[in-house]
Order: structure tokens, then sequence, then C-alpha cells
């Protein structure tokens, strides 16, 4: 492997480690349930499921799930969850 390409990997990696370098400001994915198919979506700090409790109550486990995984990455605002007063601890 080229010597600049091994920098460019370590480096990768470090930024990997760093999670809070990121911050994703928008997304959209298909989450595969148990019982069905659905599509989440982030959007200026306002989440989206095509769930039927997310009509109900403006959350879900699907977002709770992407909030677990993605943690710190997160908007503040998409953070937040009624599953916890604290929101969603950072992974």
């Amino acid at each position: 492997m080229h010597s600049s390409l091994i920098g460019k990997v370590e480096k990768a990696n470090r930024y990997a480690r760093e999670l809070d370098r990121i911050t994703i400001d928008r997304l959209s994915l298909t989450f595969r349930g148990d019982n069905d198919t659905h599509h989440v979506s982030l959007d200026a700090g306002q989440w989206h499921c095509t769930c039927h409790y997310f009509e109900s109550w403006s959350s879900c486990v699907h977002l709770l799930t992407l909030q677990k995984i993605m943690g710190a990455m997160l908007p503040e605002d998409a953070q937040v969850s009624i599953f916890s007063a604290h929101g969603v601890p950072s992974a």
C-alpha cells in the first residue's frame, strides 16, 4: 500500500472513534421492523416515521434505535426521546 494511503486509513480510523466530529443533518432510511418495513427520515432536527405508533406519539422504537446508534452525531433536537427525560445517551 502506498505510504500516503496508510496515513489516510489511520486518520479515517481515528475519525471513526471521534464521533463528535460528525453531525447528521438529514437522512432517509428504510427500517425493517418485526411486523413491517417503515420509512424513517430526519430533517432539520425533526424525525418522521411511517409506523402507527409515531402517528400518535411523534416518536417510536425505530427512532429510539437510531438515536441510540447515532448518539452524539445527531443534532440536539433529534436526540430528545419520549422514552427518556434527558434524551438518549450517546453510544
